[in-house]
């Protein structure tokens, strides 16, 4: 008996050690300008008492938009969010959801949830809300996938077809790790040439990196800010070649590990069995 407690506070201490106290969307979502979009946030924290949303505009500081006190209904909205009453907090036990009503190209920014305790505070690794007019601005990056080996060089290309290349453009690149959030990566706002061929198409950013090692890998998004309007490139996928040998080396581990552990299972469910069949003789 003491044996089956000790293995379950294993298997649950583990349980609890990979879990994260916040989860929330990551990644990019789009939504067309006049759309709803419901941002989901849940934690499983037992002893955070606040739950916050922010918001990040392109180069600018997070901005505290609501609070909300456990044990409270209502949730603390701040001078931001008065003035911009499209925006409300939907909470529940283990969920603080922000809803965006009627979205409009102002509200692409990031997005981070965050819970806190004491004097810790925790947050999701955020999220992008990209949103998008019915013009026919379009960004288009490439190359869409590309392999280089550790120490070698890559240049990202992030093509803006706007209809004119003399409108002035705020580019900033962002990379994306599997399952992470969006981390900011460089600005560029002076370095774009017109596409080949017709000027007047639109213009070509670029971002090249240098000296690459694993912590590079991941998908690289340009993020074109112009005339009020976000647009999100569709993303160029970097793999180091380390990398995916890493990769594949922890997948197997993982897949052995599976394979242990279920073995163990089944060891102590049959000795639980034959211990409980000896009993009944």
């Amino acid at each position: 008996m003491n044996l089956y407690v000790v293995l379950c506070g294993v298997f649950h201490l583990s349980a609890v050690i990979q879990s994260a106290a916040v989860t929330q969307d990551i990644g990019v979502i789009s939504v067309n300008a006049g759309d709803s979009v419901t941002l989901h946030c849940f934690y499983n924290s037992q002893v955070a008492m606040h739950f916050s949303w922010y918001q990040q505009t392109l180069g600018g500081r997070p901005e505290l938009l609501s609070s909300v006190y456990k044990h409270e209904k209502q949730s603390k909205v701040f001078t931001w969010m008065e003035k911009n009453l499209r925006f409300s907090v939907k909470r529940e036990e283990g969920m603080n959801n922000l809803h965006i009503a009627d979205a409009q190209f102002s509200d692409s920014a990031t997005y981070f949830c965050g819970s806190s305790h004491s004097n810790i505070v925790e947050f999701g690794v955020g999220v992008f809300l990209s949103v998008k007019g019915t013009n026919h601005k379009k960004v288009v990056q490439g190359p869409v996938s590309e392999t280089i080996k550790p120490g070698g060089s890559v240049t990202l290309n992030c093509t803006v077809h706007t209809g004119s290349c003399e409108e002035e453009h705020s580019v900033n690149w962002f990379r994306q790790e599997t399952g992470q959030g969006i981390l900011y990566v460089h600005e560029n706002k002076s370095n774009h040439v017109p596409t080949a061929g017709s000027p007047s198409q639109g213009c070509v950013y670029h971002l090249q990196k240098t000296n690459l090692s694993s912590s590079d890998a991941g998908t690289y998004y340009c993020a074109v800010a112009s005339c009020g309007e976000v647009l999100f490139g569709n993303g160029s996928k970097v793999l180091v070649q380390a990398d995916v040998e890493d990769h594949m080396e922890q997948m197997r581990i993982l897949v052995w590990l599976s394979i242990i552990r279920i073995g163990l299972i089944f060891f102590f469910v049959t000795i639980c069995f034959l211990v409980y069949i000896y009993k009944l003789g």
